[in-house]
């Protein structure tokens, strides 16, 4: 594969340092889709021959991309496109419908799924009352074979009410009985994974992720969503456009 037919010839006029404009033009390529999730990027030396520029530069710009989450480095194998995800905020969007926007396919290993009684910490959340049936359910979420997120979602039961089992997509569940969220709260924290939490993402204790509580209501107001989701951080971008 020649690069330079993904991502074009360098511009010699612009007075962008070379490794800046390398580094740039891949990025691009990544977030359109030119450049897929796990795919290698040929040797730097190839890369250097073919965009005209000398290895030293080639090294600068791969380094950055690495250092941002958007490479990765495997020893004695190469440069791999990494698959980080840009997660805007503005946009309530289930991780099946983000997936499936970039191509990849969401899949789920189930941890639980249960029905209980709402519990007291639960029923402030969620505003419902004692004695309010619930449905607890957590799994992991993958990209193709990658695990991107540990994640626990309370739903009222009355909100999945006909919905049958939940297999794929908890909001499409949640579309199917008229009870998909059209807003939501957000808060985000940055934690580092416990023994648990790094043994189910495939990554270390100690590694560094996001927490990610979301409160769904609907266009009436109800609150039908729960969810706290530990995203990993070197897969993840969480961005959001802000206005004056």
């Amino acid at each position: 594969m020649l690069l330079s037919s993904i991502i074009g010839h360098l511009d010699i006029q612009d007075p962008l340092p070379k490794y800046q404009q390398l580094s740039q033009a891949i990025e691009r390529a990544i977030e359109r889709g030119a450049l897929p999730k796990g795919d290698a990027l040929p040797a730097e030396r190839d890369i250097a021959t073919d965009m005209k520029v000398s290895r030293i530069t080639v090294r600068k710009a791969l380094d950055g991309l690495v250092a941002n989450g958007l490479l990765d480095r495997r020893q004695g194998a190469g440069t791999f496109i990494s698959g980080r995800v840009e997660k805007p905020f503005s946009r309530l969007s289930s991780f099946t419908e983000d997936m499936g926007g970039r191509g990849w396919k969401a899949r789920s290993e189930w941890i639980d799924r249960s029905e209980g009684v709402i519990s007291p910490e639960e029923s402030l959340s969620l505003g419902l009352g004692p004695g309010t049936r619930v449905f607890r359910l957590t799994r992991i979420r993958y990209a193709d074979d990658t695990p991107m997120a540990l994640e626990t979602a309370i739903i009222p039961s009355f909100a999945l009410a006909g919905a049958g089992p939940i297999e794929g997509s908890l909001y499409k569940a949640l579309e199917e009985t008229g009870h998909r969220p059209v807003r939501a709260l957000q808060r985000l924290r940055a934690v580092n994974f416990n023994t648990e939490q790094a043994a189910r993402l495939g990554v270390k204790e100690g590694d560094a992720g996001l927490f990610i509580e979301r409160r769904g209501f609907t266009a009436s107001g109800a609150t039908v969503e729960l969810t706290q989701s530990y995203y990993r951080g070197d897969a993840y971008d969480f961005v959001a456009e802000l206005h004056a």
